[in-house]
């Protein structure tokens, strides 16, 4: 799916007139990744972790030095109280989505008369976390992405928050996404500062020098301590990317997931004193529906997690349009479904990363969880007949993936396929009833969920056709 992706995404590319270029904020997300390419990276990979993962790990190890009685009040405050009406319920345990939002909200900002108390979402991100799986899956939606707000008619999907609030902000990406979100969390520039100054600053990479006004200043480039104020500066970068390689938003996007990757990482390595002292300054600036004895729930599920195999991050997929005096983003609804169901059945949003060749930044990521290892909980907890065909052109491929299978508890039936010209792994399933498992052994794989439209002819419960993808 990703060669069709990108080959896609190329036939896309534009450029913009000169009188144009200082209104538009953000390009072609596809082509975007198009023009960055992509390779496997298992060193020097940029850890992609956000808010989802902060909010967790501070508030789970919150609760353990007594900090937050009364946190479920102080997390509820600012909300809009119509926001729990429009959240959907999930089971405890099951996969959910969240919506992350950072807000250009700050106590200068709030006392500026000019903005009239009315922030925007900086920073949109669509989650999908798999306690199962053990799984986070991140999505950054551009800003500018066109949606209908209703009464207030053609907008910028920045704007819902400043409309409506995170009642809005929930409904107006449910409605460009097509996914039910069952929770929700803010966090603003104050907050963003407080916790980085608390930490005494956190250790990131920097792709490439900024020198951005705008944005605060300007940042080294290469292996630092950032500061608050420079950390800050990273994450809303965008001019110094357009000068030199183009699409600012993209890029911004991946900084504010490596810094937020960067403070999860501090925290967890902190001492206790420290730690403490991070979760009391968090607590003060983010705004969640969680409640405490949730979060303790969800982060006792998802001990030992980690960032470096089971995060997956890519970008909603746009096109580009310039009307009424203003680029715009509209969303690629096709991609965006494939994307959507590969997420659905427990796999990356793409099957590979996205690494811009000029600044090595990882734009999309597809984990580094190694192709057939079994988790216990998946180990010998399955039954039935998987159909194992090879058609890789690699000789082994076919019964390594059977031996998987086995652990999984699955009978195999192992052998070469009718062509060994597939490029890509399948695993087939009739219908609806076997989605679920379908996406559990492709999960395991890192193979592609199928079902099955009449091409395929075979007598176990699956089918898996080992591709040349297989490693």
């Amino acid at each position: 799916m990703d060669s069709d992706y990108l080959e896609t995404a190329r036939q896309r590319e534009y450029s913009p007139t000169p009188e144009a270029a200082e209104s538009y904020s953000v390009s072609d997300s596809s082509a975007r990744y198009a023009a960055a390419g992509k390779r496997r990276r298992k060193k020097r990979r940029i850890t992609a972790a956000v808010a989802a993962v902060a909010i967790v790990a501070v508030l789970a190890l919150g609760s353990a030095f007594g900090l937050f009685n009364g946190i479920n009040s102080a997390l509820h405050s600012g909300l809009d109280s119509s926001l729990w009406s429009v959240l959907t319920k999930v089971n405890a345990g099951e996969p959910f989505y969240m919506l992350l939002l950072g807000t250009d909200e700050s106590a200068d900002r709030q006392d500026d008369e000019e903005l009239a108390g009315v922030f925007r979402s900086d920073t949109i991100i669509l989650t999908r976390v798999d306690p199962k799986q053990q799984t986070l899956t991140l999505v950054s939606i551009p800003r500018d992405t066109q949606v209908d707000l209703g009464e207030y008619g053609t907008q910028k999907i920045n704007a819902a928050h400043a409309f409506g609030g995170a009642t809005l902000a929930v409904q107006a990406v449910e409605d460009l996404t097509g996914v039910a979100i069952s929770h929700y969390a803010e966090i603003d520039f104050d907050g963003f500062i407080g916790l980085v100054d608390t930490l005494g600053g956190v250790e990131v990479d920097v792709p490439m020098t900024i020198d951005d006004e705008d944005a605060g200043g300007h940042v080294d480039a290469g292996l630092q301590t950032l500061n608050s104020w420079q950390a800050l500066t990273l994450c809303r970068a965008r001019n110094a990317y357009e000068e030199v390689v183009g699409q600012g938003d993209l890029y911004r996007a991946a900084n504010q997931r490596l810094v937020l990757g960067a403070i999860v990482k501090k925290i967890l390595a902190s001492d206790p004193a420290t730690m403490s002292s991070a979760i009391n300054e968090c607590a003060q600036y983010v705004r969640t529906d969680f409640e405490m004895g949730d979060i303790l729930g969800l982060a006792q599920q998802f001990q030992g997690f980690s960032t470096e195999n089971s995060m997956y991050t890519a970008v909603y997929p746009t096109t580009p349009e310039y009307s009424d005096d203003l680029w715009w983003d509209i969303s690629d609804d096709a991609e965006w479904e494939a994307m959507r169901d590969r997420m659905d059945a427990g796999l990356p949003p793409l099957a590979e990363d996205v690494v811009d060749p000029t600044t090595g930044t990882i734009l999309a990521s597809a984990g580094n969880a190694a192709r057939g290892a079994v988790s216990d909980e998946d180990a010998g907890t399955h039954s039935g007949l998987v159909i194992v065909r090879n058609g890789s052109g690699v000789d082994g491929a076919g019964a390594k993936a059977g031996e998987a299978l086995q652990k999984m508890g699955f009978t195999t039936d192992v052998a070469n396929a009718d062509s060994s010209n597939y490029a890509e792994t399948l695993v087939v399933y009739n219908g609806t009833a076997q989605a679920a498992e379908a996406g559990t052994i492709a999960g395991v794989l890192g193979a592609q969920p199928v079902r099955n439209d009449g091409t395929y002819a075979f007598d176990g419960d699956f089918l898996v056709i080992v591709g040349a993808d297989w490693k």
